[in-house]
């Protein structure tokens, strides 16, 4: 499985928002700066999240953005789900985007691509963004640092 940028993007600034629960409203700039996106970019991710009832938002200069729904209610699954679509490395293993691929020809090949699709979604589906939100709190960061990041 391979995550897109906006996906990511739409996680961290999940983790952001919820490490920021119950404050109030983020500003926009505040959410890029936390993890260093770029804010036409994510002002997009933002507005997705919003119309599909993850955030609210408020205009005008006492506004942002704030969670919508507590941040232990919300998997990551669920924001992989709405940015990329499927969780699964094939179509055809897709419990929820189910399509026809080549690997469908193989019994072994489809049965190895539906393990990995449960250990992925189980992993994902399991964990909330008020977990990610105390691992970056109690790390004392809300990012990492790029340098020493291997390709994927």
């Amino acid at each position: 499985m391979r995550l897109s940028v906006k996906s990511e993007y739409a996680c961290l600034a999940m983790i952001h928002l919820a490490r920021h629960y119950g404050e109030g409203w983020l500003k926009i700039d505040e959410i890029a700066g936390a993890y260093d996106m770029p804010r036409k970019f994510l002002d997009q991710i933002l507005l997705a999240l919003n119309r599909a009832g993850y955030l609210r938002s408020k205009r005008g200069k006492q506004g942002g953005y704030q969670l919508a729904r507590q941040p232990d209610s919300v998997s990551v699954a669920e924001i992989v789900r709405l940015m990329d679509g499927r969780l699964a490395p094939v179509e055809s293993v897709s419990r929820f985007f189910y399509a026809h691929s080549p690997s469908e020809r193989s019994g072994a090949l489809t049965d190895l691509f539906r393990e990995l699709r449960d250990v992925v979604a189980r992993k994902m589906e399991s964990t909330s963004f008020a977990e990610l939100a105390a691992v970056e709190a109690g790390a004392g960061r809300s990012r990492r640092p790029a340098a020493g990041r291997g390709k994927r």
